[in-house]
């Protein structure tokens, strides 16, 4: 597949964290190599690739054992959640025993698609909700058309006896929420549950004019960058596949946004990002 030239030279003096990225999926298997080298070309030091089922879940894991740079995250997406089961929060729980995964996720929910019951959806939320406490990993969460059941939930839990005695509740952050789509009032409400979020492609589309009144109301010390590559492709290159090297491109819009430079973006969205999984940061020169 052919991809746009990015615009931004090689190895410029910051380091970008693609904090949700889906390698794993076979939209990369014949270019995978060259997507990370573009990767690294636009400043890009570590990514973070999820899981949304068991098996990209096992594939995230191997890729993060080929390419230095890339973390893994292990669990199952709402719309994969059909048949999650205590076996599956066993195979979850020896996944996660790799040293390179460094969080549960994705999860959550999904009200759009109706793929899967929303009493079944909760269930496995729940599950995997607690599973990350048990293991002391921060948790990505998926919400789609589902932001008051998520944020019932969520608070629910970090405000649980189970959760304040798990070893999560000492860790810097409890989880991100991933493509944030809330409003101010629930960014805060993330905050009070020692949250973050992540922000993609959608903040550079043109007309994303509520987005770009929301941002600079956000917290920054609270904010990670992030692709969901291939999906959520920032402006100019909407409608093509995303990668992880166009998050030069969301860093580029939240600098104008929050007037700062976009060294001082990379800056506060990568050390959050490091603090947040608890990797250190790889120079992507």
């Amino acid at each position: 597949m052919e991809q746009a030239v990015l615009h931004y030279s090689d190895c410029p003096n910051y380091t970008l964290v693609d904090s949700h990225c889906h390698l794993d999926l076979n939209h990369y298997d014949e270019d995978r190599g060259d997507v990370l080298i573009r990767a690294k070309q636009a400043g890009v030091g570590t990514i973070v690739n999820p899981g949304i089922d068991l098996e990209q879940s096992r594939q995230a894991v191997a890729l993060a054992e080929t390419f230095p740079e890339v973390y893994a995250a292990v669990g199952v997406h709402p719309n994969s959640s059909s048949n999650v089961d205590q076996e599956t929060i066993e195979t979850l729980r020896s996944l996660a025993a790799h040293p390179k995964v460094v969080a549960i996720g994705e999860i959550g929910l999904d009200y759009h698609w109706n793929k899967v019951a929303p009493t079944q959806q909760k269930k496995a939320f729940s599950a995997q909700l607690q599973l990350a406490a048990e293991l002391g990993l921060p948790v990505i969460i998926h919400s789609r058309d589902s932001n008051d059941d998520v944020a019932e939930i969520l608070e629910e839990w970090t405000q649980s006896l189970a959760f304040r005695e798990s070893p999560l509740s000492k860790r810097p952050f409890a989880g991100v929420l991933h493509a944030f789509s809330g409003d101010l009032a629930l960014a805060k409400r993330a905050y009070s549950w020692n949250f973050v979020l992540s922000l993609g492609g959608p903040v550079t589309f043109k007309n994303a004019h509520q987005l770009h009144e929301l941002v600079p109301h956000l917290d920054l010390e609270r904010l990670m960058l992030e692709t969901d590559a291939p999906f959520l492709t920032p402006h100019p290159h909407r409608g093509k596949r995303n990668e992880p090297g166009h998050i030069a491109l969301v860093c580029h819009k939240l600098a104008s946004l929050y007037n700062l430079s976009v060294q001082q973006i990379a800056e506060k969205t990568s050390g959050l990002a490091f603090r947040f999984f608890q990797i250190g940061g790889l120079s992507a020169c």
